[in-house]
């Protein structure tokens, strides 16, 4: 008994996973008023009753899809303190976000397309989180420059040209396939990650972590 529950719950966690990636890819293509339930149901290769048995609405099938991609956000900036060194921390957040736009721009689509929207799906619970962790880091930012680790700034405008920089290889990749003539590979996000950690690193008058330049020779 208790090993048929076990293969339920695996056939169930299948399904869910099988039923969000569906759902990610219909609304970065059509958006969430364009995309309706069966269409989902047809990606995930369900029945529209299987779709509505985890997911009781579209909008709730909507919100996990955006839960979902804020949680490939969390980082190791998010445990970051004023003891850390900064270009180290700052080297590591460039690198995991850009990895995210690389491996899921479907998902960093439809969170941009939200917020461009005036983000009517995300609730009060969203804002205050989202204003917690913005307010912790801007606190180790201001940590990192009242200590001397880092030059006089403004941390949150620090942070919007991070994300700015990084999300754009994901929500504006169709121009940049355009304009190279062809889709960027993982080597190409491998080098774009060291431009935008060098660009990004030095502007702040920190030196680039000895790790990233120790990578770079080696390549050469």
């Amino acid at each position: 008994m208790a090993r048929q529950k076990s293969a339920d719950m695996g056939v169930g966690a299948m399904n869910k996973r099988k039923i969000l990636q569906a759902a990610e890819k219909c609304f970065a293509q059509f958006g969430f008023k364009g995309t309706a339930v069966q269409k989902i149901a047809d990606e995930a290769g369900l029945p529209k009753t299987n779709v509505l048995y985890y997911f009781k609405t579209k909008q709730d099938l909507y919100v996990a899809v955006l839960q979902e991609t804020l949680s490939l956000w969390n980082s190791q900036f998010d445990r970051a303190t004023v003891d850390d060194d900064p270009a180290e921390v700052l080297a590591s957040y460039i690198t995991e976000k850009m990895e995210v736009s690389r491996t899921h721009p479907l998902a960093s689509r439809i969170f941009a397309m939200e917020i461009i929207n005036g983000a009517p799906n995300l609730n009060g619970y969203f804002d205050e989180d989202h204003a917690s962790w913005m307010n912790g880091r801007i606190s180790v930012i201001e940590g990192w420059i009242s200590v001397g680790k880092l030059q006089p700034l403004d941390p949150e405008h620090l942070l919007y040209n991070i994300w700015a920089c990084t999300q754009h290889y994901a929500d504006f990749s169709t121009q940049i396939t355009r304009l190279r003539g062809k889709k960027m590979v993982k080597s190409d996000y491998e080098h774009a990650t060291k431009q935008l950690i060098t660009v990004l690193l030095t502007g702040c008058g920190l030196e680039v972590p000895q790790t990233l330049k120790e990578l770079e020779s080696v390549e050469e």
